[in-house]
């Protein structure tokens, strides 16, 4: 992971927009996003991506959080038992479903684990957008991501970014954050663009 930078860092000029950096895997990063303001971080347990962080460690980076900062855990397609171990191992605050889960599962999490969650919607054409009204009815929040290249491995956080068109007009049923190829250069325009009151960035800082 590239370093944060301090201060506002990537969302200077967007003092009213909270952010969330995902991913992160040693106290440095931690330090870093925590004198920038960030309001949640994400802990990424997602075994085939580059930013995963085995339950333990994240319960040591969990641990080590300032207070005040939301700790986020992102999972794919997990099933209970994983959940289960998760939780108990690891203090989290929030849970966030990136993989393909129905919005019934979605309302099986929230029910048997008692954790608000934040479902990742991938976006690439107008047809995506019923996701947002599905998962709307069910998440706690929801996160709209670029919709992962055929033949990727992640379901996200693949560093590219999305026709933000697709989705200037949408009435939001529930909060949401603005995910998918942000960075320095483009978080200004992308927040102007959307509307959006969050933004969630890993591989782009």
């Amino acid at each position: 992971m590239a370093p944060v930078r301090s201060g506002a860092f990537l969302y200077e000029g967007l003092a009213m927009t909270k952010v969330k950096i995902c991913g992160l895997t040693s106290e440095q990063a931690i330090d870093a996003a925590a004198s920038a303001g960030v309001d949640y971080i994400g802990f990424n347990f997602f075994a085939k991506s580059p930013r995963f962080a085995h339950p333990a460690r994240a319960r040591e980076l969990a641990e080590y959080t300032p207070t005040g900062i939301t700790k986020v855990g992102l999972v794919v397609d997990v099933d209970n038992e994983f959940l289960e171990d998760l939780i108990k191992s690891v203090p989290l605050d929030v849970l966030q479903l990136h993989g393909s889960e129905s919005a019934e599962r979605v309302s099986e999490v929230k029910e048997r684990f008692g954790l608000p969650v934040i479902k990742a919607i991938g976006i690439a054409t107008k047809d995506d957008l019923q996701k947002i009204e599905t998962y709307g009815d069910v998440a706690d929040q929801l996160l709209v991501d670029a919709k992962a290249p055929k033949g990727s491995e992640l379901p996200g956080g693949n560093g590219l970014p999305f026709d933000w068109e697709l989705i200037k007009s949408i009435s939001w049923p529930k909060p949401w954050m603005l995910a998918g190829g942000l960075n320095p250069e483009n978080v200004a325009l992308a927040v102007q663009s959307t509307g959006a009151l969050q933004v969630d960035t890993a591989s782009g800082v």
